[in-house]
């Protein structure tokens, strides 16, 4: 029996307040488990989408997260569930200490001292901050912030990781071990990037946008393969 999907959107059109529409009759699934990168030129809609996840914006259309329509009486839940990482830091981390922002979520869900302490020890173990919790969030590296933001969702144990540009502004070192990062946790993920070599190694699945259309989605390896499409929607295989 095939797995239901964990992510499910419906003909899902958005135009922002000025009247720029951003999305146009979207529809995608994603299983449990799967990795999707969503790639596409700048104002493709990108960003657009992954914020629908969790409700930060609505759109016209249905969205679904394991299998709960995106709704106000969902949303604690829903937002529980899609851990999402923006793609500047310093939007997720505004504590003084490490283990401040990554604790911010379990304390928020109320959960009690010690368990707060398990959550935010097992999140920075995930993401290679062990011995991090009492350092000045603002004192870190750029890819220490960005894995350190990481931690703040994993801390809430979500079954999806929504990632926006997880590796733009990182340096080689940083970047790779980001990677290795997102190679290894077991959630699903969709994230939105223009690092066409970070799809081609982490994401087995691929969704071209291009002016909130959803272009073609499919194998990464066989897209990347496509030089033609590549170059009608502003991509480039990574060398």
């Amino acid at each position: 029996m095939a797995m239901k999907p964990c992510i499910e959107i419906r003909d899902l059109s958005f135009a922002y307040p000025d009247g720029r529409p951003a999305l146009h009759d979207v529809s995608l699934s994603v299983r449990p488990g799967e990795k999707v990168a969503l790639v596409g030129p700048n104002g493709a809609g990108k960003s657009t989408l992954l914020l629908h996840l969790n409700g930060i914006l609505r759109g016209e259309g249905g969205v679904s997260v394991m299998g709960q329509q995106v709704a106000e009486s969902h949303l604690a839940r829903i937002r529980a569930q899609v851990g999402l990482v923006f793609q500047n830091p310093e939007d997720q981390l505004f504590s003084p200490t490490v283990f401040d922002d990554v604790a911010y979520g379990p304390l928020y869900a109320g959960l009690p001292e010690e368990e707060v302490r398990r959550q935010v020890a097992w999140a920075l173990v995930q993401v290679g901050l062990e011995g991090y919790a009492g350092r000045l969030s603002h004192h870190l590296s750029l890819g220490e912030k960005k894995r350190a933001a990481i931690a703040t969702v994993l801390s809430m144990r979500p079954d999806i990781l929504a990632l926006d540009e997880p590796t733009a502004g990182l340096d080689l070192r940083a970047r790779r071990r980001l990677i290795g990062l997102l190679q290894d946790l077991p959630q699903t993920m969709l994230a939105a990037t223009h690092d066409m070599r970070l799809a081609a190694e982490v994401f087995p699945r691929m969704v071209i946008l291009d002016e909130g259309r959803l272009i073609a989605d499919g194998s990464t390896g066989d897209l990347l393969a496509d030089e033609q499409l590549l170059e009608a929607h502003g991509l480039e295989r990574p060398c």
